[in-house]
């Protein structure tokens, strides 16, 4: 086996600094967002005997009365259309969701919470509140406000790159 040769570098010589910092930062980002994302699915799972997925599609649906279109709320949720059809459809099983017809486009219809998927996710929602601050409760105040500075200036930073 051949040595590398000096003129083609290979991936370790190829970092800078900025790359291994940069990595450990998303590697770190990540690490604290799965560790939140996995108390909340076992503690949804626990008290309220519903997946995270089904409480984001019912989090969407709260904060857009008028409905969304399958589409829309796959795209929002960042999963597939399939996905947001069956958790549609498991919702509309327990009388949580609708689909109603859309207005502007009679071939297509628009989900919407129903007044117990309303009730429902109300009342999840403050406990979810409740749980992620206390996640969260160690860390200053001064703290979190650096860091959501930090992250909405990173969030435009890759906004504003092509993917």
């Amino acid at each position: 086996m051949s040595a590398p040769h000096d003129d083609q570098p290979d991936l370790a010589t190829r970092l800078t600094g900025d790359h291994h910092q940069s990595l450990k930062l998303w590697l770190r980002m990540l690490s604290c967002t799965v560790r939140i994302e996995n108390a909340i699915r076992t503690r949804l799972r626990t008290a309220f005997d519903i997946t995270l997925p089904r409480f984001d599609l019912m989090a969407q649906l709260e904060r857009h009365p008028e409905g969304l279109r399958m589409g829309e709320l796959s795209r929002r949720m960042m999963v597939t259309g399939g996905s947001v059809t069956g958790i549609t459809d498991q919702l509309e099983q327990e009388g949580l969701v609708a689909r109603v017809p859309d207005p502007a486009d009679r071939r297509a219809y628009s989900v919407v919470l129903t007044g117990a998927g309303r009730e429902a996710f109300a009342r999840m929602a403050a406990v979810h509140e409740r749980w992620v601050a206390e996640l969260l409760g160690d860390m200053p105040a001064a703290d979190k406000a650096q860091m959501i500075a930090l992250l909405d200036k990173m969030k435009r930073q890759l906004n504003d790159q092509p993917e």
